[in-house]
């Protein structure tokens, strides 16, 4: 960027000595433009790298564009190449252009756009990409990215030069009509009109082609970027406990998809619309066409340009106060979709629970209460869509005759001829067209700005549950120096602010087994869950043995789609432990008539019962042999039995595992060494106390 900045100030400095020499006002702007230029494009490593993409290419068209009309101004400009000169008012519009980059980027909602598109093309990661003749090759997606989308601004840009030159086209066809010059019309149909839409078709394609791969790229990567941190370090446990954030998965699946979809259809639509505006917008100001105020000799130069102008910046402005309400409701629309459907996946997850009980009315009544939300909410937005509508199809139906009631009184008293006529129609039309970008987009601008609302929502609880108030950092951990596991200093919240567990220190691993015992609701599991790491409310310290394994089972074990083999293996991968090992575990914890079924694939978690779920998370520590292993209830679905070879099996299995269990039945107490209580304390807390010694069995 630096260099590039450099060259801007040569090309201006160019600029000023050529317009002081030859006393052009014009060029003298173009160098003043191209000072400010360089000052901003040697300031533009501190932009989001997405907005110094676009940075960059303006100062790369100011240095090109600035030269052709310099040359063109010298008169060194090539008549053989039958291309119209380049006007100083092009360089100094992508100037402009590229200044106004500088400046919004200090606009938050561009400010969060930059910020949320940067990480896909800062990306180190190596990617396969394949390139004809070239073949597959390996590239750094960012990399990759950055070539797509200036290939893509480029070929944009080349197609509205394409769409100039057809407006001559047009232009020479209608006069080669009225002037009954059948050789000039064949000509341009066949030599011009032909051989340049060829050319626009074969752009297209490959637009199409390069299109699709960074957006798929691109949203590949926001998608799997955001389930990486939304999964790292418990975030999404501590996230859904503070409730900070409604619908994640919505979030990572749909809002990127639409945050990406709509930022390319956005950036690189509007860069070819200021093309377009800046390049018709030289015809129109050209145009023989001139308009003095009543009773004066005063004329308004581009005349035909102003009334464009006007005319579409007074309808933007309308636009904007009619549709601004559209962005909340929006917002709220994505939100309400997104509560009932997950109302329908918590119904079926909970199927068999819901059947048990006959809740189905019940949970037809919810439903229909979820969506009854969702049609008061979409009723309001129909009601505004259709004010916002009749405003921009009355505009868009007026801008279809309005050139012709302007021009009409010149082509009939001669001063433009009927190409000229057709040429400037055509040309107002793209210039107003590409004013009217935002009246025309409206209800998709709010769309956009509703998904990166959630999205920056989204990223704001991430950062919160790791390194916020509900981060795991609120009770510090540090490494055990005796080989044990211990509590300090802490005091555990429920996520209402409530103290619930007080502690000044709780040493766990004296013994090989701990049993921890108390009323329900006293913060047993709350305790775990911290020294696990997971529960973001408290503070204190956790002491661990360095690079101690740890594994807890809950009383609900989680199975994951997908075959039972997976399932017995998480959290590893399913090829983690071989099919003898894996066999032999099951058979320990009495699940072998369920070995033939080791690579079905099903919805284990409702096709197992809660005693062979419970059976099932065990077998998975048999494999995993962790150092400590917590036991939340686990066994809670067996009968006292069962539950006593388990526990024998666990004993046997695991010689130098710690265990730690938290259970309610008095049988439990002859399968530990040790045994601690939650007392209750004055304050409604409770403390864990180590009470006396379990008998041997």
């Amino acid at each position: 960027m630096r260099l590039l900045s450099i060259l801007v100030a040569l090309m201006a400095a160019a600029a000023l000595a050529v317009g002081q020499q030859a006393g052009a006002g014009a060029i003298i702007g173009m160098g003043v433009i191209g000072l400010l230029l360089a000052a901003v494009t040697f300031r533009s490593p501190s932009l989001p790298f997405f907005l110094r993409i676009f940075s960059s290419v303006f100062a790369i068209e100011y240095v090109v564009f600035g030269a052709a009309s310099l040359l063109a101004q010298l008169g060194w400009w090539p008549p053989e190449l039958r291309i119209p000169v380049v006007p100083t008012s092009l360089p100094t519009t992508v100037g402009v252009f590229g200044i106004l980059i500088y400046a919004i980027s200090f606009v938050p909602v561009i400010a969060r756009i930059g910020r949320l598109a940067s990480p896909f093309f800062e990306s180190d990661e190596i990617t396969t990409a394949n390139l004809w003749p070239i073949g597959p090759y390996k590239i750094r997606l960012g990399r990759l990215g950055v070539a797509l989308f200036v290939f893509l601004i480029v070929l944009n840009q080349a197609q509205v030069g394409i769409t100039l030159r057809l407006s001559f086209f047009n232009r020479d066809m209608y006069d080669a009509l009225q002037n009954k010059d059948a050789a000039a019309f064949w000509y341009q149909l066949f030599w011009v009109f032909c051989l340049w839409a060829g050319i626009w078709v074969v752009s297209g394609l490959i637009e199409v082609f390069a299109n699709y791969t960074i957006l798929i790229r691109w949203r590949q990567f926001m998608a799997l970027e955001y389930t990486e941190r939304w999964l790292s370090h418990a975030t999404h446990y501590r996230i859904a406990l503070a409730g900070s954030v409604d619908n994640p998965d919505q979030r990572i699946a749909e809002d990127t998809r639409s945050f990406v979809n709509q930022t390319y259809n956005f950036a690189l639509p509007l860069l070819s619309q200021v093309s377009t505006l800046v390049s018709f917008s030289i015809i129109l100001w050209n145009i023989p066409v001139a308009f003095s105020f009543p009773g004066t000799s005063v004329a308004i130069p581009g005349y035909i340009f102003w009334v464009a102008f006007l005319y579409a910046a007074v309808a933007t402005w309308l636009t904007h106060l009619i549709g601004r309400p559209l962005i909340n409701l929006e917002f709220e629309q994505e939100k309400r979709e997104a509560n009932f459907r997950f109302s329908l996946a918590r119904l079926r997850e909970y199927s068999e629970q819901i059947a048990l009980m006959v809740g189905e009315p019940t949970e037809r009544a919810h439903l229909a209460e979820r969506f009854r939300a969702i049609v008061e909410n979409f009723y309001r937005l129909v009601w505004r869509r259709l004010k916002l509508n009749t405003f921009t199809l009355s505009y868009n139906q007026i801008s279809v005759v309005m050139p012709y009631m302007i021009l009409a009184p010149y082509y009939f008293a001669g001063t433009i001829t009927l190409g000229v006529m057709m040429q400037v129609a055509g040309a107002f039309d793209r210039v107003q067209t590409a004013l009217s970008f935002i009246i025309n987009s409206y209800s998709s601008i709010a769309q956009y700005l509703a998904a990166i609302g959630r999205l920056t929502t989204f990223e704001k609880a991430v950062a919160e549950a790791q390194h916020g108030p509900i981060s795991e950092d609120a009770l510090s951990r540090e490494n055990s120096r005796d080989g044990g596991l211990h509590v300090g200093k802490a005091v555990l919240a429920l996520p209402n602010g409530q103290p619930i567990v007080r502690l000044d220190r709780l040493d766990l691993g004296k013994e090989r087994s701990t049993l921890l015992i108390g009323p329900s609701g006293s913060g047993k599991s709350t305790l775990f869950r911290a020294i696990a790491g997971i529960w973001p409310f408290g503070d204190g310290k956790v002491g661990i043995p360095a690079d101690a394994k740890i594994m807890l089972l809950p009383q609900r074990p989680y199975l994951p789609q997908g075959t039972l083999r997976a399932a017995l293996a998480y959290p590893e991968r399913e090829e983690a432990y071989d099919d003898a090992a894996i066999r032999e575990a099951m058979a320990k914890v009495k699940l072998g008539h369920l070995a033939d079924k080791l690579d079905e694939t099903d919805l284990w978690g409702q096709r197992l019962s809660g005693g062979e779920q419970q059976r099932l998370a065990v077998a998975r520590a048999l494999l995993s042999k962790p150092d400590w292993l917590f036991l939340d209830e686990a066994t809670a679905s067996l009968d006292e039995k069962l539950e006593g070879e388990i526990y024998a099996t666990i004993d046997r299995e695991l010689p130098q595992t710690r265990i730690v269990s938290i259970g309610h039945r008095a049988t439990l107490r002859e399968m530990h060494d040790t045994i601690v209580t939650m007392e209750p304390n004055a304050d409604g807390t409770f403390t864990p106390t180590p009470t006396a010694k379990a008998p041997a069995a």
